[in-house]
């Protein structure tokens, strides 16, 4: 058993509290990881505020990590300690119709099935204060030392910095994928990015990457602008600049409607505005943001009947396994460079402050050093 610093969510809405938890040692099929950085992604500010469906207090949350092997359990054959890894919130467990379908990139092993507040054998390897601490998506990447199911895990090319990479187990992946992947961005088309947080700049640069000629970024933050356009945006547009609702804009703006939108922000109008600011015929929507848990959205079916694709994704439709390693070895031949949406980096034990500039609108990624 190793006694670690983790960041412990003791209930709903409460700060984060650091604490010295035990990490029990991995049983058959697990793995043991030392964790070097992990970044704050909003999906763990949903946890915080008890918007995930089925999650559980207390927890340790966190998602976007990366780290070194520290222990495997029996059976374990795709790593070896030492090995540099992301762990993986959406596993791939390479048994299930999902996993065997080609086309697919969801597992029946993910949070959309089954909980993943405990490991697969139903039992947790946290505990503080004598009290069962429950996992979070299985990675629970605000600890020092994390155990996660093989097939959650990612073995990645030792020369990657863990700083940078640990991204690619969430909001890089995510938007980048979201464009190549799930939209397919044809070159030379018109796209529209609505928010412009790390997910969304991700987003901008996998249409950048495919060829886009024109892609549209949409924020209400006008401090977000210079570095969407560093990252490949060619027009950037403020909703509150204009009387007009933002999806009659930008149907004016491209003659008739773009080709590709992506709502990344996760508001109910937002992604009515996102489908509707498509070209009524072929044009798709891409819904990435992260809705609260029990909402609703209505729309005009018109809007579908007409021609429209409206489609959701998934950490970028990567299967994450197989998919981030190969992903990291063409960030390190700098064919992309999500680096540049780190504005923060902190120690661990400041996690709190890290959410403070999140909620702020100060940071777009924030990445906390072990």
């Amino acid at each position: 058993v190793i006694r670690c610093r983790a960041a412990v969510a003791w209930a709903p809405g409460k700060p984060l509290s650091i604490e010295e938890v035990e990490v029990a040692p991995p049983k058959a099929g697990e793995v043991r990881i030392k964790l070097v950085a992990t970044g704050i992604c909003r999906t763990d500010e949903h946890l915080l505020q008890g918007c995930i469906p089925r999650a559980e207090f207390p927890v340790i949350p966190g998602h976007e990590g990366a780290g070194i092997v520290e222990s495997i359990g029996e059976g374990v054959t795709s790593m070896k300690p030492g090995d540099k890894v992301i762990p993986l919130c959406v596993p791939q467990c390479g048994e299930c119709s999902f996993c065997r379908n080609p086309e697919s990139n969801f597992c029946q092993k993910s949070h959309f099935s089954e909980p993943q507040n405990l490991l697969p054998d139903k039992t947790s390897r946290f505990s503080c204060k004598g009290k069962e601490i429950h996992h979070f998506l299985w990675v629970s990447t605000f600890a020092e030392y994390t155990v996660v199911p093989e097939y959650a895990v990612a073995k990645i090319d030792a020369a990657a910095p863990l700083d940078k990479v640990c991204l690619f187990a969430c909001g890089f992946s995510t938007g980048y994928g979201a464009a190549i992947n799930t939209a397919k961005v044809k070159p030379g088309s018109t796209c529209a990015v609505f928010g412009l947080g790390g997910v969304g700049l991700s987003a901008v640069m996998g249409c950048k990457a495919a060829g886009a000629s024109r892609i549209i970024a949409v924020d209400i933050d006008k401090d977000k602008f210079a570095k969407a356009k560093q990252l490949g945006a060619t027009d950037c547009i403020n909703p509150r600049d204009f009387k007009k609702p933002i999806q009659e804009v930008l149907t004016e703006m491209t003659g008739g409607g773009v080709d590709y939108s992506f709502e990344v922000i996760g508001h109910a109008d937002t992604m009515i505005a996102a489908l509707a600011s498509c070209n009524m015929s072929t044009g798709i929507c891409v819904m990435v943001g992260e809705l609260d848990s029990g909402s609703e959205i209505s729309i005009d079916p018109t809007l579908l009947l007409t021609g429209r694709t409206w489609k959701g994704s998934v950490l970028g439709g990567w299967k994450m396994r197989e998919c981030i390693p190969k992903l990291v070895s063409s960030y390190l031949e700098k064919k992309f460079n999500p680096d540049l949406m780190i504005t923060h980096t902190l120690p661990f034990a400041k996690v709190n402050e890290g959410f403070e500039l999140l909620h702020a609108g100060k940071s777009i990624r924030t990445v906390l050093l072990f």
